[in-house]
């Protein structure tokens, strides 16, 4: 059978390569063999691939943060997913294969109203937007939560996950371009990032209190987030897209006593939290107030053209159902 392997630490475009590999022996007790159908090129992946990521497995191996298959076989002991039902992998399971054998009680089942490339997006950025808008504060309905990066496919799942709870969101972009865009989404208020922009948050805002910032930029971004946010709010840095350190003014550390958090959502702590997270995360997606969008599928053939697309920012799925 094919799947990808990662065969040096950067430069993915060239040093993943599709290989032949033996297909899975019979699954052992409390395991299920899966056969995959789609996997999403992260973010995470290409970090991976890149050597800067949290994980760093001994190569050659497949990679692959999430995906959705069919389950096609359990081992022992095994009543919680059955051949034939539509599953995501969880953590510590690598995706890019047409087979993977995974710890059965990690497997997600995926309600048929979903289908199969949505659901290889299920894992990841839905989920984590449930846990960024659950564990740092207590929000009820109408609080107000600001985050950068508004456009990026996280956001858009904070965003909706947001409003399925009744939360009030401002978001950030850097091009103005993008506010229509931001705005169809129904956000409360989308600004562009500006000297202007604290002020115009706090009009939008009629002065309440903003306890939850979502920071996935970095540098001056961050202290403009900062700077909008509450005496005692929680500021969640969760990505680095501007590759430029945070920056945050000393006023608002101590006269404010911000927070400021790292998040990564496969911390210990957290991982007891995904199945809950990653629950309420697919209700909103069925219910369709939630989309997941992509641009391209490849064949793991094409893993170097679609590594490209991914780099270049292309929502990117390699289609395990055209793997030869």
């Amino acid at each position: 059978m094919k799947a990808i392997h990662l065969t040096a630490y950067g430069n993915p475009s060239q040093n993943l390569k599709i290989v032949e590999v033996s297909e899975p022996n019979q699954p052992s007790a409390g395991e299920a063999i899966v056969r995959m159908e789609y996997a999403p090129i992260a973010s995470s992946d290409l970090l991976l691939a890149n050597g800067v990521y949290l994980l760093r497995p001994k190569l050659p191996c497949v990679i692959g943060g999430e995906g959705a298959g069919i389950v096609e076989r359990v081992g022992p002991g095994v009543t919680n997913v059955k051949a034939g039902d539509r599953v995501t992998i969880p953590f510590g399971t690598f995706t890019w294969s047409e087979k993977v054998v995974a710890p059965a009680e990690g497997l997600f089942v995926v309600p048929s109203s979903i289908d199969a490339k949505t659901a290889s997006m299920l894992n990841i950025n839905p989920t984590t937007a449930v846990l960024l808008l659950s564990e740092f504060v207590k929000l009820k309905p109408k609080d107000w939560v600001v985050l950068n990066a508004a456009n990026s496919h996280v956001a858009r799942c904070i965003i909706a996950i947001a409003k399925s709870r009744g939360l009030h969101i401002a978001g950030i972009v850097r091009r103005p371009e993008l506010v229509p865009e931001i705005e169809k989404l129904g956000v409360n208020f989308v600004g562009v990032e500006s000297p202007d922009l604290p002020k115009q948050i706090q009009t939008a805002t009629a002065g309440a209190p903003i306890a939850l910032g979502l920071d996935a930029v970095g540098g001056p971004s961050t202290a403009t987030m900062a700077s909008v946010l509450s005496p005692g709010a929680h500021l969640v840095i969760y990505a680095w897209l501007s590759a430029v350190p945070i920056h945050v003014s000393q006023g608002d550390l101590i006269i404010k006593k911000l927070n400021i958090h790292g998040f990564w959502m496969y911390y210990d702590e957290y991982l007891p939290k995904i199945r809950a997270a990653l629950t309420e995360a697919t209700k909103v997606v069925a219910s369709g107030k939630l989309k997941l969008p992509f641009s391209a599928t490849y064949k793991p053939s094409q893993i170097k053209e679609a590594v490209e697309d991914a780099e270049h920012g292309g929502k990117v799925l390699l289609d395990f159902t055209h793997a030869n």
